[in-house]
């Protein structure tokens, strides 16, 4: 299943395809239709009508996974974008190099949006991990106020899908690229996996929602029950819509 995930993010056909999931928690709207959505908050059970359940599910989602991985952006803005990404995830890195920066520039820094990222670790190996083992060091940065410097360092040096371009060496040398304060406590963060239960956790929410590919973007409007998710390295114009409905009240 895994695979096939991945072999349909890489047809050009579908990496355009946009999957909208207008979501009263058990309703996904594909191409005008309403079909059950029953894997939707999974274990979680965010398929609840119980306002309290919603609302903490809009928590976990909104919600920073250490202080200094919080989102950017205007904590009142009033549409939250949460991106599901893997470091070894060849479209998420396209993603970043492409669509984040007019994203940012165009909705964050004018107050609308605020953007966060949470891991969905879908490129693991049982021998090595390397994708827990870059999402660990994105919050080892974290700690020295470098979170986002270091997410978008790793994805600029992106070389695929388990092609061995992350190890200690590379992650310690992003950090170095951008110059982190203190690289021995860095790396001795990484060494430690100090994070590791944390990413863990971060993977499993992401699973219980019903989540199995990246890059995949929740957006939600503040005082709304209703979810969008955008699946796949999508151009600015599909974020332009998505955004305009919740503005127009249309979605």
């Amino acid at each position: 299943m895994k695979h096939r995930n991945r072999k349909t993010r890489g047809n050009k056909t579908n990496y355009r395809k946009v999957v909208i999931m207008a979501v009263l928690f058990g309703a996904l709207l594909i191409g005008g239709s309403i079909t059950a959505f029953s894997n939707f908050g999974g274990q979680n059970n965010s398929s609840s009508s119980d306002p309290a359940d919603i609302q903490q599910l809009i928590s976990n989602l909104t919600t920073p996974v250490i202080p200094g991985a919080k989102a950017i952006g205007e904590d009142n803005a009033p549409i939250n974008i949460i991106e599901f990404g893997d470091y070894q995830c060849p479209f998420c890195a396209r993603f970043n190099q492409e669509t984040k920066d007019e994203l940012v520039s165009k909705y964050v820094d004018t107050g609308i949006v605020r953007f966060g990222f949470k891991d969905l670790v879908i490129n693991d190996l049982p021998k090595d991990k390397l994708s827990t083992l870059g999402a660990e060091a994105s919050y080892c940065a974290a700690e020295q106020d470098k979170y986002w410097d270091y997410h978008d360092e790793v994805y600029r040096n992106s070389r695929g899908e388990n092609t061995g371009w992350i190890s200690n060496d590379s992650l310690v040398g992003f950090a170095n690229n951008i110059n982190m304060t203190n690289i021995t406590q860095f790396t001795d963060c990484l060494d430690s996996h100090k994070y590791n239960q944390l990413v863990v956790q971060n993977d499993i929410f992401a699973k219980n929602l019903g989540l199995g590919s990246t890059p995949t973007f929740l957006v939600l409007k503040e005082n709304s029950t209703k979810i969008a998710a955008v699946e796949g390295a999508q151009p600015i114009n599909v974020f332009d819509d998505v955004i305009a409905q919740y503005l127009n009240n249309t979605l």
